[in-house]
């Protein structure tokens, strides 16, 4: 079977799924009540890739594709926009935005990139440094923005300048004077950290996570001490409370 034959049955079944006999749950979702999901089959996708798993990768790869089918029919139904324009829109972006591929310009450039992005838009004027995602988790804009500045030659040189600036950042933050100050140094401290992760060639929303992932994991297990031995949590003082992690992180080591 070709892959329009399957791209066809997959947008059959999302049709029926909506339609009078389909599934209750799937007819009443909306563009609105899907924007989680979609962002969290995305971040499954990332974990997946993070985990090097391929059946996992496949999985979430067709749970991602669920989404833009969902939401297509969805449009259709409203009267929105349909499928096909949907592909359409891709297939004529890609092009007008590949002219070293599909014209006569020689060679990428991420700035021409940039600027072909910008006359899409009726924007006059156009940055290197791109657009804020807002719809990106904040370090993950962070990261991208400074990949961006990167590509045209607005980067350190060395990582040794940017544990330098890491430290400088600090501080900044240890002799911030007011709230506002201390808001500031600190933005300033998270972002001097997504670039050293740069450096490091570490994801910092992933690493972010895992640490999170990892003092919960921790505390759970430190909890189960605590009620094996008979043991009121809330009656310790944190200095008990601590032997108890230390030895929590002493078994995982």
């Amino acid at each position: 079977m070709q892959l329009g034959d399957k791209f066809e049955e997959l947008y059959q079944i999302m049709k029926d799924l909506r339609g009078p006999n389909g599934c209750e749950w799937d007819k009443v979702q909306t563009h609105d009540s899907l924007k989680s999901y979609v962002i969290e089959e995305a971040y499954e996708f990332v974990e997946a890739v993070d985990e090097k798993d391929n059946s996992k990768m496949k999985e979430e790869l067709g749970d991602i594709l669920l989404q833009v089918i969902f939401h297509s029919v969805i449009a259709e139904e409203n009267e929105e926009f349909t499928t096909i324009q949907v592909i359409e829109n891709l297939i004529q972006k890609l092009i007008r935005r590949h002219p070293h591929v599909f014209g006569d310009e020689k060679g990428y450039s991420y700035a021409r990139w940039e600027e072909i992005k910008a006359k899409e838009k009726g924007e006059k004027k156009y940055s290197r440094v791109g657009k804020i995602n807002k719809a990106l988790p904040a370090l993950s804009s962070a990261r991208r923005v400074q990949e961006n500045a990167a590509t045209v030659g607005f980067d350190w040189d060395d990582i040794n300048d940017v544990w330098n600036k890491v430290e400088e950042e600090i501080k900044e933050l240890k002799e911030a004077k007011n709230d506002e100050e201390i808001a500031e140094e600190f933005g300033d401290l998270l972002f001097a950290l997504v670039n050293l992760a740069r450096f490091l060639n570490i994801d910092p929303e992933f690493s972010l996570r895992k640490a999170t992932e990892k003092f919960v994991r921790r505390f759970q297990k430190m909890e189960e001490k605590i009620e094996g031995l008979g043991e009121d949590f809330e009656n310790l003082d944190l200095q008990e409370l601590d032997n108890f992690w230390n030895m929590v992180k002493k078994e995982e080591e």
